[in-house]
């Protein structure tokens, strides 16, 4: 392949002995960091999902360091070998086909070894496709949850879903395009269809688009039936709902079975947004009962 970008400038600075956990372009070959293109052509070996989805990366920078495949069907039998290099003091990079490593990715296993073995291992940020569609969502950005890939059966996608049902933070999640139209009528179902949403697709490419508005209109939306890409879904916070005077006497209840009245209603107060002193005031009407 021709180089695609112009040569960039490496530094001179020498790469030191360890793993390096570097983030790649999501679709825009630019969209990568000057250190990580430092990191990919210094290292002795760098390990990827795919080869040739690295190599194309590799081959538009003129990059060429020995790749291996690591991905979910070998990672587990490479792993000696590859803590034997790093032991050796040589410098192993990690990248996953596109964004950053370790998120849904089966990189963390060499990651965790690397570090329980006492190896260096360095993070080298960069694109993320989930931070990218956060930013576009239009959804609010102070306290969000990334939730990775939904099961692919419904009834286990809607218990899937239910965990989250509550949950006050933006929910992030990865979906194949052949699945995206089930997993929107199955979050409609699960979150509410006036839950606010956002679909993202073929974030960084030529033809990325942001589709926003409820999930009940985005699952009858027909660009989703047999959309192309990788799909980034997003779901607004769910909304807290004020505990009921069952579950606050239940709670009490099991508070009273290992704690002072006063320290029980304390943490019920606490956990379930409540009045201290009406909980203490419950707690003694419930102690003089019996």
């Amino acid at each position: 392949m021709s180089r695609l970008l112009p040569p960039p400038v490496l530094s001179d600075a020498p790469l030191a002995p360890g793993l390096y956990l570097v983030a790649t372009p999501i679709g825009n070959l630019r969209d990568i960091t000057l250190r990580a293109l430092d990191v990919l052509a210094a290292c002795d070996l760098l390990l990827a999902e795919d080869t040739r989805v690295t190599g194309k990366l590799l081959s538009a920078y003129s990059i060429r360091t020995k790749l291996e495949r690591h991905d979910e069907h070998v990672a587990e039998r490479a792993i000696p070998a590859i803590l034997e290099r790093l032991e050796a003091g040589e410098r192993v990079a990690l990248v996953s086909d596109a964004g950053t490593p370790m998120v849904s990715d089966p990189g963390y296993r060499l990651a965790r070894e690397a570090i329980a073995a006492g190896h260096p291992v360095f993070p080298i940020p960069g694109a993320s496709a989930a931070l990218a569609a956060l930013t576009l969502a239009g959804l609010p950005t102070d306290r969000f949850l990334f939730a990775g890939f939904p099961p692919p059966k419904t009834g286990a996608r809607k218990t899937f879903f239910e965990e989250f049902a509550a949950t006050r933070a933006t929910l992030i999640f990865f979906e194949g395009a052949s699945r995206v139209d089930d997993t929107l009528a199955d979050m409609a179902a699960v979150f509410g269809a006036e839950r606010p949403a956002a679909v993202c697709r073929e974030l960084t490419k030529l033809y990325e688009t942001c589709v926003r508005g409820p999930l009940g209109e985005l699952a009858v939306d027909p660009r989703f039936e047999a959309p192309k890409g990788e799909i980034v879904i997003l779901v607004g916070p769910g909304e807290e709902k004020a505990a009921s005077a069952d579950d606050a006497e239940a709670a009490l209840r099991e508070a009273m079975t290992r704690l002072p009245l006063g320290e029980a209603a304390s943490e019920v107060a606490k956990a379930l947004g409540l009045s201290r002193k009406d909980l203490y005031r419950q707690a003694l009407a419930l102690k003089e009962a019996g």
